[in-house]
C-alpha cells in the first residue's frame, strides 16, 4: 500500500475522533479510496492496525466512541441496499448467488473475523470493544439483511461465551449484540435460553436491564420479564414495566398477571416505578382497549380484586382533566342514579371510584359531586330497594352454581352501593335520618346477606358521633334480630263453646218467661211482684251480655305479640359481627356500661361455647376488644383467652393470640398479678420517646407478676414460634416484636429466637413474617442504647445455636457470616436515632469485643474462632483507654493460645491498630497544633461514629478496625460495579485539588499522540 493510502486511513481515524466532523462524508471518501484498490489485503491490515488503538481503551471516552461509530458505519456501508418485495421476487432465483456474494462483502467479512478473533483477548478492554463493535455492526444493518450461516454461527457462539464474561460491561455488549440473533419461534433457541438465564441469575443490575431491553417477547420469555417487575433494583423494575407496556398486549396476560402487575406497580416503594405504572402501563392498556375504562375493569375481574381496581381507577383519574371526568361518567338517569337493571360490577365500581375521587378534592369537588350523586334521602330509598331485592337461596338453589354466582354478584354490587353512603351529603337532618332509618331496617331484616352486615354497621356508626348513642342503637338492633316480635294464636275449645251456648239459651228462655210473667202481673195490677220481676230480668240480661262477651272472646283468634329468642348460628354471627364493629369503633377511653355488660353476659360469653367455629371466632374477637375497655374484665377473662389460644382451631387460636398481645401491650404484665390492690398505678401505654422508662417499667412489672404465670405465657409464645402452622407462627412473631419494641418484654433469648426464625429457610415463603421482622430489627436496635445491649447479649446465643445445629436441621443451611454482619450493623454506635451525648460511655461494640475474646479463650481450637476473629476486625471500638488496654491484654493472651494462622493475622492486626491509635492519640496530645485543627480533632474524638466514618487530617484511616476492612470490601465489589472504568485499588486518601484537575484533563483522551508515536517509531 502506498504512503498516500496510509495517510488517508490515518487521517480518517484522526478526523473520526472529532464529534463535529461529518462521518457520512468521511465514510464516502474512504470507501471511494477502498473501491479503487485492487489488492484489499493491505488496506485491511492497515485499518485493523489503527482500530487497535481504540480497542485497548476501556473507558467510554468520546473520541473512542466516535471512532467505534465511524468503523461501524464504514463497514456496513459496503452492504447492498435493501430491495422491495417486488424486485426481490423477480430476481430471487436469478441473482441468489450474487446476493450472497454482496451480503458477504470482503471488508465486512474481514472486520467480523478480526473482531471474533479478538473477543478471547486477555484484556477486558479488547473484549468489551469487540463485543461493542459486533453489536453496532449488526444493529446498523438493514432489517432484511442476511449474513452467511457460518458467520452467524461463529458470532452466536462467541457472544454466548462473552455473556458469561467476568466484567459486566462486556456481558452487556454481548447481550445487545445477540439481539438480532434471536429466533422466538424456535423453542430451543440458545440466545433466548441464555437471555432467560441472565435474567434469573446475573448479579449485575445493568446486565439484567440490557437483556430486558432487547429480549424478544414470547410465551416462554413473558414469565421471566414479569418476574423482573419484582427485581431488587429500582431501574430493572422500571424498565420491566416499560417493556411490558410497549411490547405486550393486555390480552397476552392472564387476569392474575394483570392484577399482580397493577398491585405491585401501584404500591412499589420507588416513586419512579409507580410513575411508570401510572403513566406508561395503564395508558398502553387503555389504548389497546380503545380508551374504554369499563372494558379494562372487565379484564381485571373486579369481584375478586376490588381494592386493586379502585386504585387503578384513581390512578387513571389523576391523568384525566376534570371536564373529561364528568363527560366519561357512567350512564345516570335523571335522578343521577344507575337504573337497577343496568347495574353491573364494573359500572358500580366505576361510579364509586369516581365519587370518592371527586370527594377527595374537598370543597372544590362538592359541586361536581352533585352532578354524579343524588341527595341522601333519594339514595337511601334506592339502596333500600336494591338490598331488599337480593334473593335468599334455599338449600336446593345453593347446589346450583349459576344461582350462587348471581347472588354473589348482587352482593358485590350491594357492597359498592353501601360504600357510596360515605360520599353522600348527610349534613341535612332529613336526609341523614332517612339514611339512618334505612340502615337500621336493613340490619334488622333477616333477609339481609351476612356479608353486608359489617359494612352496614360501619356506615351506621359513622353517622352517629356519640358512643353512648351508638351503643344504644346497636343494642336495640341486636335485640330485634335475636328476639324478634312474633304473634302466637290460641286454638278455641269446642266443649267450652258448647257449654257457653247452652248457658246462653237457658238465660234467653228465662228472660222470655220473666217478661211474660211481668206482663201478666201488670195486667193483674200486682205492682210489687212486677217490680221484683223487672229486677230479675235486668240481672238475666246482664248475665246474657256477659255470656255473649265470653263467646265473642273465645271465638276471636288471639294474636299476642311475644319475643322468642333465636340461637341459630346465622343469627348469632350476625349479632356478634355488629357487636365487634361497635366495640372497634368505640373510643378506647369509653368505659364498659350496663348495656355493654348485658351484651357481654347474654351474647358474647355464651357464644364462646358455641359448636360453630365461625361463631366462636367472632365471640373471641368481641371478648378481646371488649376487654381493652376494662382492665377488670381483662383480668377476669385472660385465663380463658390463654386456654383458647392453645386448644381451639387455628383461626380461633390466632384471634385469641391477637387479643392477648393487645391486652399485654395496653396493660402490661401487671395484668397477670393475682391482687389488683397491690398495684400502685396502672401503667400507661409505652411510646418511642421514653424507651428507657419502658424498660424499667417492664422490669418492675415482672417483679410484681408471679414468675410462673409470666413464664408460662412466654413459654407458650416460644412454642408457637416452632409451630408448623405458618399463620400462627407469623402472628406470634409479630406480637413478640410489638411487645419488645414497646418495652413490655426485654429478653435476649427471645430476640435470638426471632433472628433465627428470620434466617430459617423454613420461613422463606412467609413474606409477611420476613418483612415484619426485617423492619422490627432495624427499628428496635436504632431506638435506644438499651435495645442495642439486648441485641449484643443475644449475639453469642444466636451464634452458638447456629454452630451447634445438627446437619439435619434447616438452621445448618444458614450463612453464619451474614448473621454476624447483621448483629454488627445493628449495634453500631452511629445506628442510633439519638446518639448518646456522654463521651465517657462505653459503646456496645466494646462489650461485644470483650465477650468475643472471652468466648475465644474458652476453646481456642473451636471452628468458630476464625468467625470471631473476623467479627472483631469489623467492630467500631471506642477511644476509652481502659477498654483498649483490656482488649490488648485479651488479644495478647489469644495470640499465645490460638494456632490458626488466619486468626493469628487478624488478631495481630487488631493489636497493631489498637497500639497505633494509642500512639497517635498521645502524639496529638503533645504536639502544638493550630486552634482550628485542635477543635476539629477534639470534635472527631468526642464522636466515635464520625471518626469511624471520616478520617481526620494527618491521621491514618486504620485507627479503627472498621476502617481497615473497607478497602478490601470495595476491592471485592469493584468487579460487579456498574461503572465503566477499570477497577483500581481503593485508596482511602482524598485526592488534592491539583490531582482532580489532572484527572479531568485526562478524561479528554486523544488517540493522535499514540498514532503519531507509532508512525515515528515505524
Amino acid at each position: 500500500m502506498t504512503a498516500d493510502n496510509e495517510t488517508d486511513i490515518k487521517e480518517a481515524f484522526q478526523r473520526a475522533q472529532k464529534g463535529h466532523n461529518n462521518k457520512a462524508k468521511l465514510v464516502a471518501s474512504l470507501k471511494s479510496r477502498y473501491n479503487k484498490l485492487e489488492d484489499k489485503s493491505l488496506f485491511h491490515e492497515e485499518f485493523a492496525h489503527y482500530l487497535k488503538y481504540a480497542m485497548i481503551v476501556y473507558k467510554r471516552e468520546p473520541a473512542v466512541e466516535n471512532v467505534i461509530e465511524f468503523v461501524a458505519r464504514f463497514a456496513t456501508s459496503f452492504q447492498s441496499p435493501p430491495k422491495t418485495n417486488k424486485e426481490g421476487e423477480q430476481q430471487q432465483e436469478e441473482e441468489e448467488e450474487e446476493d450472497d456474494a454482496e451480503d458477504d462483502h470482503p471488508f465486512l467479512s474481514f472486520i467480523f473475523n478480526f473482531l471474533l478473533e479478538s473477543h478471547k483477548a486477555n484484556s477486558h478492554a479488547v473484549r468489551f470493544r469487540a463485543c461493542q463493535l459486533i453489536n453496532k455492526l449488526l444493529g446498523s444493518m438493514a432489517e432484511n439483511a442476511q449474513i452467511d450461516d457460518d458467520l452467524f454461527d461463529r458470532i452466536h457462539q462467541a457472544m454466548l461465551v462473552r455473556v458469561t464474561d467476568k466484567f459486566p460491561n462486556v456481558r452487556i455488549q454481548a447481550a445487545l449484540a445477540m439481539t438480532r440473533l434471536q429466533q422466538p419461534t424456535d423453542p430451543d433457541c440458545p440466545t433466548i435460553n441464555a437471555f432467560m438465564l441472565i435474567l434469573e441469575n446475573d448479579t449485575n443490575a445493568e446486565v439484567r436491564r440490557a437483556v430486558l431491553s432487547c429480549i424478544a417477547m414470547s410465551p416462554r420469555t413473558l414469565p421471566k420479564v414479569l418476574k423482573r417487575t419484582r427485581d431488587i433494583k429500582e431501574n430493572v423494575r422500571k424498565l420491566a414495566y416499560q417493556v411490558l407496556a410497549d411490547k405486550v398486549h393486555i390480552k397476552a396476560l392472564s387476569i392474575a398477571q394483570r392484577v399482580s402487575l397493577l398491585q405491585q406497580g401501584l404500591h412499589d416503594t420507588s416513586e419512579a416505578v409507580r410513575e411508570v405504572a401510572c403513566s406508561r402501563l395503564l395508558p398502553a392498556w387503555l389504548l389497546r382497549l380503545d380508551g374504554n375504562i369499563i372494558e379494562l375493569l372487565h379484564r381485571l375481574d373486579v369481584e375478586n380484586c376490588a381494592e386493586t381496581a379502585l386504585e387503578t381507577l384513581k390512578a387513571i383519574f389523576k391523568n384525566i382533566p376534570t371536564e373529561e371526568l364528568l363527560q366519561n361518567r357512567v350512564e345516570l338517569d335523571n335522578r343521577r342514579l344507575i337504573p337497577k337493571d343496568s347495574l353491573t360490577c364494573e359500572n358500580v365500581l366505576y361510579w364509586r371510584a369516581l365519587c370518592e375521587f371527586i370527594r377527595s378534592k374537598g370543597d372544590d369537588g362538592d359541586e361536581m359531586l352533585e352532578q354524579v350523586l343524588p341527595d341522601a334521602a333519594t339514595y337511601a330509598d334506592y339502596l333500600c330497594g336494591y338490598l331488599k331485592a337480593v334473593p335468599v337461596l334455599s338449600e336446593e338453589q345453593r347446589a346450583d352454581f349459576n344461582q350462587v354466582e348471581l347472588v354473589m354478584t348482587k352482593e358485590f354490587i350491594s357492597q359498592q352501593l353501601i360504600h357510596l353512603i360515605g360520599c353522600l351529603d348527610t349534613n341535612e337532618e332529613g336526609g341523614r335520618k332517612r339514611v339512618l332509618a334505612v340502615l337500621q331496617d336493613m340490619l334488622a331484616l333477616p333477609q339481609t346477606p351476612a356479608s353486608l352486615v359489617f359494612l352496614l354497621t360501619e356506615k351506621l356508626l359513622n353517622l352517629i358521633p356519640d358512643d353512648h348513642r351508638r351503643i344504644q342503637t346497636v343494642a336495640e338492633i341486636i335485640s330485634d334480630v335475636r328476639e324478634p316480635i312474633t304473634g302466637a294464636s290460641q286454638p278455641v275449645d269446642e266443649n267450652e263453646s258448647r257449654r257457653q251456648q247452652v248457658q246462653l239459651a237457658e238465660v234467653k228462655v228465662r228472660i222470655l218467661e220473666a217478661k211474660q210473667t211481668l206482663e201478666d202481673c201488670i195486667s193483674a195490677q200486682e205492682f210489687s211482684q212486677a217490680a221484683e220481676l223487672k229486677n230479675s230480668i235486668t240481672d238475666l240480661e246482664n248475665r246474657r251480655n256477659q255470656i255473649l262477651q265470653e263467646i265473642a272472646e273465645s271465638n276471636q283468634v288471639a294474636d299476642k305479640e311475644v319475643r322468642t329468642e333465636k340461637n341459630d348460628p346465622d343469627t348469632l354471627l350476625r349479632c356478634l359481627t355488629m357487636c365487634a364493629e361497635l366495640l372497634k369503633q368505640m373510643n378506647i377511653k369509653t368505659r364498659i356500661g350496663p348495656t355493654t355488660s348485658a351484651l357481654m353476659s347474654s351474647l358474647i360469653l355464651p357464644s364462646i361455647a358455641s359448636a360453630h367455629p365461625a361463631v366462636r371466632n367472632m365471640a373471641v374477637v368481641c371478648l378481646g376488644t371488649c376487654a381493652l375497655h376494662s382492665k377488670e374484665l381483662a383480668k377476669t377473662h385472660m385465663v380463658l383467652l390463654l386456654q383458647i389460644a392453645q386448644l381451639d382451631e387455628v383461626k380461633i387460636r390466632i384471634s385469641a393470640l391477637r387479643d392477648i398481645i393487645d391486652l399485654l401491650l395496653l396493660f402490661g404484665f401487671q395484668l397477670l398479678s393475682e391482687t389488683a390492690a397491690t398495684e400502685a398505678a396502672a401503667p400507661s401505654q409505652s411510646s418511642p420517646e421514653n424507651q428507657d422508662d419502658d424498660t424499667a417499667v417492664a422490669t418492675e412489672e415482672k417483679a410484681d407478676v408471679p414468675e410462673d404465670t409470666a413464664q408460662s405465657i412466654l413459654m407458650m409464645l416460644s412454642e408457637f414460634l416452632d409451630s408448623e402452622v405458618s399463620d400462627l407462627r407469623t402472628e406470634t412473631a409479630e406480637g413478640l416484636a410489638k411487645l419488645m419494641y414497646t418495652g413490655r418484654i426485654s429478653s435476649a433469648k427471645m430476640l435470638s429466637r426471632l433472628v433465627l426464625l428470620w434466617y430459617n429457610p423454613v420461613t422463606e415463603d412467609d413474606i409477611r413474617l420476613r418483612h415484619c421482622l426485617g423492619v422490627f430489627f432495624q427499628l428496635y436496635a436504632r431506638e435506644s442504647r438499651a435495645h442495642q445491649e439486648v441485641v449484643e447479649e443475644s449475639f453469642l446465643l444466636t451464634v452458638r445455636t447456629l454452630m451447634n445445629a445438627p446437619a439435619t436441621s434447616p438452621l445448618a443451611e444458614v450463612d453464619i457470616n451474614n448473621v454476624v454482619e447483621l448483629f454488627v450493623e445493628l449495634t453500631r454506635p452511629g445506628a442510633l436515632i439519638k446518639p448518646s451525648t456522654n463521651t465517657e460511655e462505653v459503646c456496645v461494640h466494646d462489650y461485644m469485643a470483650v465477650r468475643i475474646c472471652g468466648e475465644m479463650l474458652k476453646d481456642p481450637t473451636a471452628p468458630e474462632v476464625r468467625l470471631y476473629a473476623k467479627t472483631l476486625s469489623n467492630l467500631e471500638l471506642s477511644r476509652d483507654e481502659t477498654i483498649r488496654e483490656d482488649l490488648q491484654t485479651l488479644l495478647q493472651q489469644l495470640v499465645q493460645v490460638v494456632k490458626d494462622r488466619v486468626c493469628l493475622r487478624a488478631l495481630e492486626k487488631m493489636i497493631y491498630q489498637l497500639a497505633d491509635s494509642k500512639e497517635q492519640a498521645e502524639l496529638l496530645s503533645t504536639t502544638a497544633l493550630q486552634p482550628l485543627d485542635v477543635n476539629a480533632d477534639e470534635a472527631a474524638t468526642d464522636d466515635p461514629s464520625k471518626s469511624a466514618k471520616r478520617p481526620k487530617r494527618g491521621q491514618r484511616k486504620a485507627c479503627t478496625a472498621k476502617g481497615g476492612r473497607k478497602p478490601s470490601r470495595r476491592a471485592e465489589s469493584s468487579e460487579e460495579s456498574d461503572g465503566e472504568n477499570v477497577p483500581e485499588s481503593a485508596s482511602m486518601v482524598r485526592p488534592s485539588r491539583r490531582a482532580k484537575t489532572a484527572a479531568l484533563e485526562k478524561t479528554k483522551l486523544d488517540l493522535n499522540p499514540l498514532i503519531n508515536q507509532e508512525a515515528n517509531v515505524s
